[in-house]
């Protein structure tokens, strides 16, 4: 199918589409600050592929790519919008694949966030991220078994009711940076 739009009406429709403060990205964000989290970088262009947040220290880049732009089986079909997009979307997705390989290879954990994952559960996608920057004797010692915990008695405190869940994220969240 030929594009039905001339290559100056191409032009203008690309140029109106954002690639950097997306409603998804600005979602995530504010969802990261309800968190805590230590400041990080957006579109950060001395890092490959130009990652959406970058956590510098902890070594973490996070991607919020649109279903359609790189391909989400549920977003986009392929043959459906004719070649120049199956190209397109081809194109977005080996780059994707290089950039994910070549941060790996740099020592960079990689997480790719959908936005319509991000739009929908902002807080899941912000504990996901927190999760990959938050140091493992962190988290070591948020999952540790507090006072009266007994291994034997199947999870009780002796009393038979169950003890609580730690909770993970509020010991994060009162956690100082310098603990982290």
């Amino acid at each position: 199918m030929p594009d039905p739009l001339t290559p100056e009406q191409r032009r203008k429709t690309m140029q109106a589409v954002k690639s950097t403060g997306t409603s998804p990205e600005r979602e995530l964000d504010a969802a990261l600050q309800s968190l805590g989290l230590p400041r990080w970088e957006s579109h950060c262009p001395t890092v490959p592929g130009k990652p959406d947040f970058v956590f510098r220290e902890a070594r973490v880049a996070v991607f919020v790519d649109g279903g359609f732009w790189h391909g989400h089986p549920a977003r986009y079909w392929q043959g459906r919008s004719g070649a120049y997009w199956d190209k397109k979307i081809a194109r977005n997705q080996e780059r994707d694949r290089r950039v994910d390989t070549e941060l790996r290879a740099m020592g960079w954990t990689v997480i790719r966030l959908w936005d319509f994952e991000v739009q929908k559960e902002p807080e899941a996608a912000a504990r996901r991220v927190m999760e990959a920057i938050a140091p493992i004797d962190v988290r070591r010692v948020a999952e540790t078994p507090g006072p009266g915990y007994d291994a034997h008695s199947g999870g009780t405190n002796g009393s038979g009711v169950d003890e609580e869940t730690p909770d993970i994220d509020g010991m994060l969240e009162q956690s100082t940076p310098g603990e982290r």
